[in-house]
């Protein structure tokens, strides 16, 4: 007899029924596409319940942690729903990131085995030579066509297994599903888990929010270890039955002659992905007629760039997503008809969530007061991986602190005014890095721009600014300091600016002010 629950076997719905739903709805429809070919939804789940199959003999079983380190491909998307079907933990892992720095989310979340692109192999090997418990399972996905090394096992051989049926596995709403690493301003990422039910919360928001629908054909370019691009975008589009076209990276020509070729309807991009596109060479000879659908997020959008959107690509409506991992990572959404009517606003709560602005004794502030942004949501985390004070910090009294600061105006809508550790204390004074950033986007000759604080003895702070400017222009940083002045208060104003060819950032799109902080002190 059977000991799986059979009332929680008819109730199931995890992150892994998902996929097998959309296969029995839409068996040939389009699911991937990857390096020219494409696969059916139908071939799609078969192909991923036979990889859950040959992991379970390999002894993978519910709650079981398996780190995924590769750049995006269709093996990353088998492997990740193949875990999610057996009950196992996920565990996405930065492709940049050192042996060191491998080692230590292997070590924290437990995992007892890694699969790993080619090209990264002996990146994971090093780091399990440093958690040598993490090697009871050693994946090897084929991208660069290497030779595979000693003590890894092809994948590919996975997919030859007899079983293609579903695996008879219960997975309940809350239990944990994936662990997915912060890539925060602290010394040591924190593990956020994610369990279907708040997954699933999520995805509902972004389809009903986000104007997502099945005859999408979605771009797929930012890194699937991040939130925004796996479980925004590949993952709803899944639910949905839309077709989902997968680039290892978001190469601005690539992705231009991508949406060409598919007709793709549907992209999402960090604002430095959108500014790079905008400024490739190819941007205004390249077919993009069938884009209808524009999403960004990560980061806050420069308003003269969200403008200059809207005139290169006035058939498009744009969506804002503002949020954390921690939230799935949805947390509100500024729809098309809002953009240009709120310009710079995170827009509203999403569907499943409940947002507030607090002061620093938890209080509720009153409309157009800053404070810090909490949320209440089924999407957000159940905590922090092995780190139950992190986690009770992070619920005081009963919200989740996004550790961001914002205000909500008297109809509800947000304006991220920074991070609390973004703000720069110059003076006596609290100066937004946001603001001065938007003023220097106004200038002309301005592509890119951070804004910073650094430690200075006399201001404590001193707001410091690295500036990439537009192809074919010129200026000074004493121009730019001077249109600084003339639109900010005094105390705002930069006191140094200084040009460079290019922003430091990590694969999401995030531009990295800590690496800017270390390299201008002093």
């Amino acid at each position: 007899m059977s000991s799986i629950d059979p009332i929680g076997r008819a109730r199931s719905h995890a992150l892994g029924d998902l996929l097998a739903r959309t296969a029995a709805r839409t068996p040939s429809r389009t699911a991937l596409i990857w390096r020219e070919s494409s696969e059916t939804f139908g071939k799609l789940n078969a192909v991923v319940n036979q990889v859950a199959h040959a992991l379970a003999d390999r002894g993978v079983a519910r709650g079981d942690r398996i780190a995924i380190f590769s750049h995006n491909c269709r093996e990353f998307v088998v492997v990740y729903f193949a875990l999610a079907k057996l009950g196992a933990i996920s565990v996405p892992i930065n492709f940049m990131l050192g042996a060191d720095e491998v080692a230590y989310i292997l070590e924290h979340s437990g995992a007892r085995g890694i699969v790993a692109e080619d090209s990264l192999a002996g990146v994971a090997d090093a780091a399990i030579e440093l958690v040598p418990a993490a090697a009871g399972l050693k994946g090897w996905i084929s991208l660069a066509g290497t030779s595979r090394a000693e003590g890894w096992e092809d994948i590919a051989a996975w997919s030859d297994h007899p079983e293609s049926g579903e695996p008879d596995v219960v997975i309940a709403d809350d239990d944990p599903i994936q662990l997915m690493y912060t890539s925060g301003t602290e010394s040591r990422p924190k593990g956020a888990v994610m369990t279907s039910r708040m997954l699933i919360a999520q995805y509902v928001g972004c389809i009903v929010d986000g104007g997502m629908t099945e005859d999408d054909i979605d771009i797929h370019a930012l890194p699937f270890y991040h939130c925004a691009q796996l479980h925004c975008f590949l993952t709803p589009d899944v639910y949905l039955g839309a077709t989902s076209v997968i680039l290892p990276g978001p190469d601005a020509a690539t992705m231009l002659r991508t949406i060409e070729t598919y007709r793709a309807t549907k992209l999402f991009c960090p604002p430095t992905v959108w500014i790079s596109l905008l400024r490739s060479p190819a941007f205004d000879t390249t077919d993009l007629s069938s884009l209808r659908k524009g999403y960004y997020g990560a980061s806050p959008m420069p308003v003269e760039v969200l403008r200059e959107l809207h005139e290169r690509l006035p058939d498009v409506q744009l969506w804002n997503f503002y949020g954390q991992t921690e939230m799935a990572p949805l947390a509100t959404i500024l729809k098309p008809h809002e953009q240009l009517s709120h310009i710079g606003s995170a827009g509203r709560p999403s569907i499943n969530v409940a947002t507030r602005i607090i002061d620093d004794d938890g209080a509720a502030v009153a409309p157009g007061t800053i404070g810090e942004i909490v949320h209440r949501s089924p999407q957000a985390t159940i905590g922090y991986w092995n780190d139950p004070e992190r986690t009770a910090e992070a619920y005081h009294r009963g919200w989740f602190h996004s550790g961001d600061l914002g205000v909500i105006d008297a109809d509800g809508y947000l304006t991220i005014v920074d991070r609390k550790k973004d703000m720069i204390k110059t003076g006596g004074e609290n100066v937004a890095s946001r603001e001065v950033e938007e003023v220097l986007y106004e200038h002309p000759a301005v592509a890119e721009v951070a804004v910073f604080g650094i430690a200075d003895p006399y201001w404590v702070e001193a707001v410091t600014a690295v500036v990439v400017l537009k192809p074919d222009t010129a200026t000074t940083a004493a121009e730019l300091i001077d249109h600084a002045r003339s639109r900010l208060a005094g105390y705002k104003v930069p006191k140094s600016i200084h040009l460079a060819a290019s922003l430091p950032k990590n694969p999401s799109g995030k531009i990295l002010k800590r690496s800017l902080r270390d390299e201008y002190a002093g």
